[in-house]
């Protein structure tokens, strides 16, 4: 007999998954009438994607990671809470160029998300991030990145602070990346920072729109 897939527990997902939530009901409200598909860049343990899912009918979701413990936690999640608008994940590498994401084809996506990744990944992944988002989004379609950033080259509080030096000790190449440059990197790939909401435990939302 195969071992069942375990689900794993992220204490922080079970944790911000609510408020991030609310901001993604929010800036789709305008187009609950169409159904939408959304991409979401290392998925980790699942629980952000069936979370979203149970509360977003209308998006039909593709959850993703590098990690294959984490495609078999997603799975086991897919099976628990019967989620019908979950599709089984997919192996995607953000930091390589789009034409490698999968198969996804240019202009597929309405949504992107991506939730504390560009704080563990080194540049090369953010520069993936927002070039590939910039050819498999649609028009109008929005990359969401949320975590603790450093705001023209200033990070603060103190618990942001440690966070960062925290980063930088596990993996030289991470850190908290700067709104700044993600703004003007977004802008390179035809996407324009919409919004940046404050969020619990002195997070932000970045909202990016492709033009």
């Amino acid at each position: 007999m195969q071992p069942q897939p375990v689900m794993l527990v992220s204490p922080l997902a079970e944790r911000n998954w609510q408020g991030l939530c609310s901001v993604l009901e929010d800036v789709l409200e305008d187009q609950s009438h169409r159904e939408l598909f959304a991409l979401e860049l290392g998925s980790g343990t699942g629980q952000h994607v069936i979370h979203f899912a149970q509360r977003i009918p209308f998006i039909t979701w593709q959850p993703s990671d590098i990690k294959e413990e984490f495609h078999d936690s997603i799975k086991a999640y897919i099976v628990a809470t019967k989620a019908k608008t979950v599709l089984q994940p997919i192996h995607l590498d953000a930091s390589e160029p789009w034409e490698k994401w999968a198969g996804l084809p240019r202009n597929s996506c309405d949504v992107i998300l991506a939730i504390n990744l560009l704080q563990h990944s080194p540049f090369k992944t953010a520069e993936g991030v927002f070039g590939g988002a910039g050819q498999v989004l649609r028009q109008n379609g929005l990359l969401l990145t949320y975590g603790a950033y450093a705001i023209n080259g200033i990070i603060t509080p103190s618990c942001n602070e440690d966070l960062d030096r925290e980063l930088r000790k596990m993996n030289p190449d991470w850190g908290l990346p700067d709104t700044d440059v993600l703004r003007q990197l977004a802008y390179g790939n035809g996407m324009r920072l919409e919004r940046m909401i404050e969020m619990e435990d002195y997070n932000k939302c970045l909202i990016f729109r492709k033009f």
